[in-house]
């Protein structure tokens, strides 16, 4: 992602509020935490559509989300619309099953990439009021478009990091699958066409 030119449009959720979860764009969820993964599994197979419940939590037990409370939610298999870690976890077990999973950052949201540090002048972003350490902005109009946090404030300039809030670190869920079906033409294609094919 070129941050050099950022396309903010405004501020994204924070931590609390939909940038933890395993959601990814093409669920239609509330959370907004996307796939980290390359490979789309759609091509040649027979996906399902899972339903789940999840709880998340950090390596202090401490909980960063879950679906308790709500209705459950659903992903394509191979869509990459959660990440590989739990997705492979689920594609094995049945409606009724309950497991707890450790997922590595690798299967999760990947390690930090320095790459994806940059600075921009803070002229670039769009809003009025003061920026803080902290803030975070989407970087397009789609509401799954990735969310950039920043980090620091130099002179004029904004650091911004467009790393996941969670990369490098073990992402530690307590899953239950509910249901599992044969996904419609409608909703494969819809999937493909999420994966950008």
């Amino acid at each position: 992602m070129t941050l050099n030119k950022c396309h903010c449009l405004g501020r994204g959720a924070g931590a609390g509020e939909g940038a933890t979860g395993p959601v990814a764009r093409a669920a239609g969820g509330k959370r907004a935490l996307a796939a980290h993964g390359k490979g789309g599994l759609l091509a040649g197979m027979s996906s399902r559509v899972l339903q789940f419940h999840y709880t998340l939590r950090d390596a202090d037990g401490r909980v960063l989300d879950t679906s308790r409370g709500d209705a459950p939610l659903s992903c394509v298999e191979g869509a990459e619309q959660i990440v590989p870690g739990l997705e492979k976890v689920l594609r094995a077990m049945q409606p009724g099953d309950q497991r707890k999973v450790a997922v590595a950052p690798e299967e999760g949201y990947g390690v930090p990439d320095e790459t994806l540090i940059g600075r921009v002048p803070r002229g670039q972003l769009p809003v009025a009021d003061e920026i803080k350490v902290g803030d975070q902005f989407r970087t397009g109009p789609d509401p799954y478009a990735p969310i950039v946090r920043v980090i620091a404030l130099e002179g004029e300039d904004v650091v911004l990091d467009a790393n996941h809030p969670l990369a490098g670190q073990t992402l530690f869920f307590e899953v239950e699958l509910t249901a599992a079906r044969a996904a419609t033409a409608e909703e494969v294609a819809q999937a493909r066409a999420a994966l950008g094919g």
